[in-house]
Order: C-alpha cells, then structure tokens, then sequence
C-alpha cells in the first residue's frame, strides 16, 4: 500500500535523526571519559580511537533499543496529531494493522540488536580489555608523557622526563627518584634510551648524569657523576590476559559454565532483542494523543513504562547472579507482562465500541448508579 511505504519512509528517517542524537551524545561523553584517562596516563594516547569504537560498540544495543521505541511512539503521534489516523480509521482499518509495517521495518534493528548483544558487545569488551593492560604491562619508561611526573607499577619508583624523541625509545633530561630498602636515590642524566639484553628484560641506559644516595644530613650521604648507567625498567613481557568476566566471553562460554554470573549475563543477552521487539509494539498504543490536546503526558508515560521494563529486566538479571531466582523462571515473565500489556492497550485502542470495553464498562456502572440514585429520590 501507498500509505505503508510512507509509513516505512517516515520511520526510516525518524529512526536515522533519533539514532544520530543519541549517538552523537553517547560518543561525546565516551569521548571527554577517555580523553580525561588519557590525560591522567591510564591509557596510551594512541589508543584512544580504537577505545573510543570499542567504548560505542557496547553501549549501542541499548542506543538501538531506545531509538527504535522513541522513532516509533514519535511516528504515531504525529499521525494522531496531523489527523492522518483519521483516514487510517476512515478507511476501515485499524491500529493493529500498523504492527506488519513497523515490525518488517524494525527487523534489521532486532537483528542488529541481537547480533551486537550475543557478539559484538563482549568482543568489543575483551578488546578494551586488551588495550588497557597492554598499557598497563608497558615498562614505566613507555607510560611516561613528557613534563609530567609519573610513578612506577611498584610505586616505590617516580619519573620525569623533559622530552621523548619520536621512537618512544629515547629520552631527554631525565630525573628518577627511587626508594629501596629504607633508601632514597635519587638520578638526574642528560639523556637515556631504552634497551633490552638477551633475556628479554628491558633496561633504560642513561648518560651525563649524577646519581645522589641517602640524605644530605646523614654520614652515608653520597655524589657519584656516571657517563654510562643502566637503571632496570621491566622484565620480559608477559602473555595478556584479557577481561575474563562474564560480559566479554561468548555464549558458548556462558552456556558451559553455568554460574550464577554468566546466566545473569545470558539473561540479559536475551532481553535485548526482545525488549526491541516489544518496545517497538508497545510504542504503537502508546502513541495516541488528542489532536487538540498535548501530548506530554502521552510522552512521560511511554517513558516511565520503558524505564520501568529496562529496570524490572535488571533487576532480575541481579537476582539471577545472586542465585535468589533461577534461570529457566526469570528470563520470561518480565517479557511476558510486557507482552500482556501491550495486548491490552491494543484492546484499549482498537476494541472501543466492544461491550466490554473499559470505557464502555464504566458509561454503563454510571448509569445504573444514575437510575438508582432517581429510583431513591
């Protein structure tokens, strides 16, 4: 029909606005968190790009989830708003005939959704794993950002460097405050490169310096000038480990290890897709609005109802890690309340002469209290 392909034309491009607001708000607030990490030296500047696509990669189930159902509640309003639903009913058709259109033209996204939860979202977090302890396992020298102090792993180290060349291996006007054994030392060289011996440990070569041991009150206060001095940075790398928790292992891993952790994480793998679905049908009855009225209110209960479904699905997701629900009772009823609801305001909607109709059941109670109130006078 002419009608449902407008329809899937106007969802497309509500869906397209809605998706890039979000987005764009999304990346700009993973942008300014990574970019403050990078600046405090919790993770390499180079990777921030990379961390940045793996950061949205997570979030963008939930990002799809609620621009399907805000695309959605908007395209009806206006409908209801511009009279067209007027015609729609006019014509002998009805609400539940909207279902076919906006499911066909939200299936990719309940694809999307599902494929990102089930994949993309633990991959893309075992890749940030990788990326920020990789930093992590970087020899101190590596982490250092020039004109900034920096303390080592073992935090009994503390560096500064006034310049890195563009290798990353050498550097200029080094100074190392070091306390060992009850002992502070102290180094200041000219300049320092990084090499690694036959073991693989990695050491930091400096020269033109001078090294200062103990206090300068005390007896054993000593001044040595070097030439050459090689200071211990890091041994040989280890292999990474990655994120191990449940959000990043598959869901084959999920189904083998049936822990209360990973059925919780399974649990809400599922709800995803199937909170896109619903969302997208319980936008449609939601949508109805007095052309002659606002539709603020109409807005703040389609919120406060998704709000609800999203925290209710968390909640049982807890319980389920907790161990306090099982997995095979808790990863339905809250779909299937959801579902029941959206029947019944497509009961509410659709079915408005029935006789059994709320509307209809409550005219007909006033007017029984009516006529006894007149039989009494």
């Amino acid at each position: 029909m002419i009608f449902q392909r407008a329809l899937r034309r106007e969802l497309i491009s509500t869906a397209g606005a809605v998706f890039t607001a979000l987005f764009t708000i999304s990346i700009t607030w993973m942008l300014i968190k990574i970019l403050g990490q990078a600046a405090g030296g919790k993770i390499a500047s180079g990777d921030v790009v990379a961390l940045i696509g793996f950061s949205a990669m997570r979030y963008l189930p939930n990002i799809l989830i609620l621009t399907s159902f805000i695309s959605v509640l908007l395209v009806v309003t206006r409908s209801y708003q511009d009279s067209e639903m007027v015609v729609w009913f006019s014509s002998g058709l009805s609400l539940s005939q909207w279902i076919q259109p906006i499911v066909l033209c939200g299936l990719p996204i309940i694809l999307l959704t599902g494929l990102l939860s089930f994949v993309g979202t633990p991959w893309a977090i075992r890749q940030s794993a990788v990326f920020e302890e990789r930093f992590e396992k970087r020899d101190d020298i590596s982490k250092i950002a020039p004109g900034k102090f920096m303390e080592s792993a073992a935090a009994n180290r503390i560096f500064f460097v006034e310049g890195i060349s563009g290798d990353a291996t050498k550097v200029q006007n080094i100074f190392v405050n070091t306390f060992q054994n009850g002992r502070t030392s102290l180094i200041v060289a000219k300049e320092g490169a990084t090499e690694i011996d036959r073991q693989g440990n990695k050491f930091v070569v400096m020269q033109k310096g001078r090294r200062y041991d103990g206090a300068p009150d005390q007896p054993d206060f000593e001044v040595m000038e070097f030439e050459r001095y090689g200071m211990f940075v890091a041994d040989r790398s280890q292999s990474l480990i990655g994120d191990k928790s449940a959000r990043a292992l598959s869901v084959w891993a999920l189904v083998k290890d049936q822990s209360g952790f990973n059925k919780g994480e399974l649990l809400w793998r599922i709800a995803s897709p199937v909170m896109c679905l619903l969302l997208m049908l319980l936008a449609l009855p939601l949508g109805f609005v007095n052309p002659r009225a606002g539709r603020s209110v109409n807005l703040i209960v389609a919120l406060l109802l998704y709000f609800t479904y999203y925290n209710m699905v968390s909640i049982f997701q807890e319980k389920v890690k907790q161990g306090h629900f099982s997995f095979g009772l808790s990863w339905w009823p809250v779909h299937m309340v959801a579902a029941l609801i959206i029947v019944m305001l497509f009961f509410w909607r659709v079915q408005v002469n029935s006789r059994y109709h709320p509307l209809v059941l409550w005219a007909r109670i006033k007017r029984l209290c009516l006529l006894k109130r007149k039989q009494t006078i």
